[in-house]
């Protein structure tokens, strides 16, 4: 279990020798360590509300913005979310035991390319300590220990969050060391973390491109990236503009202090006095605040003008940069120029465009007839997720089991010699 004793390299080492210990560990005993975890989060569910209002009375003496907050924000709702997150890791396929390929080589030799866990994974992250339940739940069941640092807005909410799963997994029988929280706020502990590559073999950072660039710019280890998240909906000249009205409000309104929120509305120009006549007024309801080009501040008078930063902005808030467009080439090309290369959608009624949108347009996730909200490894069907990797190595958009495995070869002969 976790205490606070001992140095961050103590915390890095016990990890490892968990890790080689879980990796070991038959899948019915971690899913249902996972199980019990769940119960316990909604035993203590009023315990972890109690920690979570110190974070929060602390984020609001110390100036958070209304989108942060939003993400520290742990409601019943949000934790009977992480416990259904748990429980439904628990219930997905060992991704130990998922085949890759096997082959017979020219000399005989029988060989399989087997899925086996990382290792250690390390996770960065500020702001949702939702993260911490579902880093530990997703490295659990694919055999893999996890070093947690969270950010200090959410020091208490994580550190009864982590208490309580290490309790009960270990309880369950996972190693007692696998689910590991560093519990200081000091920056050289994160810079200390950042250098034990002999305990810790990947590093993923979640939060702001500040914290992204800072930590794989100093990590010895290797990163795999979750950068900002620029993400658009075009509004194409076939478009069913009904539709599209609802996909850009939800995208935009439904959660906007969260990386899959639109940033960029993009609307063809054959369609945009139609289009704003209905979206405009939803907007303002909803107190969404409308930069725009000069086309939209003609079309609607309530829009600012938009400057360059804005269409690369991640603004997490209900503000939006709103841009029309003369063609479906001009909206890729502004997608593929702007956009941090997270998720962005079209909406169109023509196949031909939507096929020409999902080909070109190079993001992690691309859309037809749907919001960008769906990013998200619950919603993918994952459980939950690490991350939402912006990389293109190893893993790309949201990381779930698979994306925490690597593999070996096995290789069986019958005494061939080379």
């Amino acid at each position: 279990m976790n205490d606070n004793n001992g140095t961050v390299l103590d915390l890095c080492r016990r990890a490892r020798h968990a890790a080689q210990r879980l990796s070991q560990i038959d899948d019915n005993t971690r899913s249902a360590a996972l199980q019990a975890a769940a119960t316990r989060l909604r035993r203590d569910a009023a315990l972890i509300e109690e920690r979570n209002r110190k974070d929060l009375g602390a984020g609001r003496a110390g100036g958070l913005s209304a989108a942060l907050l939003d993400r520290l924000l742990l409601s019943r709702e949000r934790i009977e979310s992480m416990a259904a997150g748990l429980e439904a890791v628990a219930e997905l396929p060992d991704p130990l035991l998922e085949p890759i390929r096997s082959w017979q080589a020219p000399s005989g030799l029988d060989i399989e390319q087997r899925r086996i866990p990382i290792g250690v994974i390390g996770v960065i992250y500020e702001s949702r300590p939702n993260v911490t339940a579902d880093v530990a739940a997703l490295c659990v069941k694919s055999g893999n220990a996890v070093v947690l640092k969270g950010g200090k807005e959410a020091i208490a909410s994580n550190s009864i969050i982590a208490d309580l799963l290490a309790e009960e997994l270990c309880s369950a029988g996972v190693p007692e060391d696998a689910v590991q929280l560093i519990r200081s706020t000091e920056r050289s502990d994160t810079q200390a973390m950042l250098e034990a590559e002999e305990f810790i073999d990947v590093i993923i950072p979640r939060g702001g491109p500040g914290l992204v660039r800072a930590v794989a710019q100093h990590s010895n280890i290797p990163v795999i990236k979750h950068y900002e998240g620029v993400c658009h909906v075009y509004v194409d000249s076939a478009a069913d503009l009904a539709m599209a009205a609802d996909i850009a409000f939800n995208a935009k309104v439904q959660r906007p202090g969260v990386c899959n929120a639109m940033e960029n509305l993009l609307v063809h120009e054959s369609v945009a006095e139609e289009f704003f006549a209905t979206i405009g007024p939803r907007f303002e309801e909803a107190g969404v605040e409308i930069r725009g080009d000069d086309k939209t501040c003609t079309l609607l008078p309530g829009a600012r003008q938009a400057v360059e930063d804005d269409w690369s902005r991640e603004y997490l808030d209900l503000i939006v940069a709103v841009k029309v467009v003369s063609s479906l080439d001009e909206a890729i090309d502004f997608v593929n120029h702007y956009g941090s290369g997270h998720s962005d959608s079209i909406v169109t009624v023509d196949e031909v465009a939507a096929d020409k949108f999902l080909d070109r347009v190079d993001s992690a996730v691309v859309y037809v007839n749907a919001s960008t909200r769906f990013t998200d490894g619950f919603a993918f069907g994952f459980g939950a997720e690490v991350g939402i990797s912006t990389n293109r190595l190893h893993a790309r958009g949201p990381m779930g089991l698979r994306e925490l495995t690597t593999y070996k070869y096995v290789v069986r002969g019958q005494g061939q010699l080379r």
